[in-house]
């Protein structure tokens, strides 16, 4: 059953310094903790209504990864996978969190598996919502921007605007509404906007994770990887193949969902981590 909230105006009330910049960060709730991590081009924002669920359970930590939403990048530095997950591992220490769950979306997905493989940050679970780790998962609109940068930076802003809005839409599988749309196209906006979007595109790369994907056969953590069944951004059976290249992982679908499964069915999504967390 696809189920959309209301929710409250979205805003992370926590600034915390990392060795990357700054990052906008919130807790909620109370019991075990459970960090989310979002991908691109998304923010926090992303898990609003599933935060709303899990937070009765369990204590919910969420920011935005370093260039995106509220989060800034230090002068000279790349928005990097490799970049955020040491911001992860940074993150749950300033936290004082020993062995919390994982959650990571898109290439969160690869900030995940690589917090825990290469940072050793160490794991009570780990989940894979339509993450980007077996590669190469850029998409093809992803890998146009990376071999014309130029020409995306300098574009007009408004022309740049109206291309990354028509982006969004093939997020989810139902049509967004104006405010939410808005909402993820905000921290995008005017040329600022178009440059830190063009900074995290020409970031993002696959060799980040090609070390976490040879190693997923070392995770012995409890896994679920969870996939929209109706992602248009990354074929789910994609999704198949990262289970069965985690010992004991559990495969399962949130259905009406896009590659944003959180957005699409956040009630279907946060019930299968719950089942999953208990």
């Amino acid at each position: 059953m696809t189920v959309r909230m209301k929710s409250p105006a979205w805003k992370l009330g926590q600034q915390v310094r990392v060795s990357g910049g700054e990052v906008a960060a919130d807790v909620f709730g109370q019991g075990p903790p459970v960090m989310l991590v979002h991908g691109t081009p998304a923010s926090s924002y992303l898990w609003r209504d599933v935060v709303s669920l899990l937070a009765h359970e369990h204590t919910v930590y969420v920011w935005d990864l370093l260039g995106f939403g509220n989060s800034r990048l230090a002068p000279g530095l790349q928005p990097s996978i490799a970049r955020q997950a040491r911001t992860l591992a940074e993150l749950a220490e300033h936290w004082g969190l020993d062995s919390p769950s994982l959650v990571g979306h898109d290439i969160g997905g690869g900030v995940v598996a690589r917090a825990h493989l290469m940072e050793q940050l160490p794991v009570r679970r780990l989940a894979f919502v339509d993450a980007a780790i077996l590669g190469p998962w850029n998409t093809p609109f992803t890998e146009h921007q990376q071999r014309h940068a130029d020409a995306y930076r300098t574009m007009p802003a408004d022309v740049f605007g109206e291309l990354i809005s028509a982006r969004f839409r093939t997020a989810t599988h139902r049509p967004m509404s104006a405010e939410t749309a808005n909402a993820y196209l905000a921290p995008w906006a005017g040329q600022d906007g178009q440059q830190r979007w063009m900074d995290q595109v020409t970031a993002v790369s696959f060799e980040d994770t090609r070390e976490v994907m040879e190693r997923l056969g070392e995770i012995t953590a409890p896994t679920l990887v969870l996939w929209g069944d109706q992602d248009q951004w990354i074929d789910p059976a994609i999704g198949t193949r990262i289970a069965a290249a985690i010992p004991g992982a559990t495969r399962a679908t949130v259905p009406g969902a896009g590659h944003f499964a959180a957005e699409d069915n956040p009630h279907d999504t946060a019930q299968a981590l719950m089942r999953f967390f208990a």
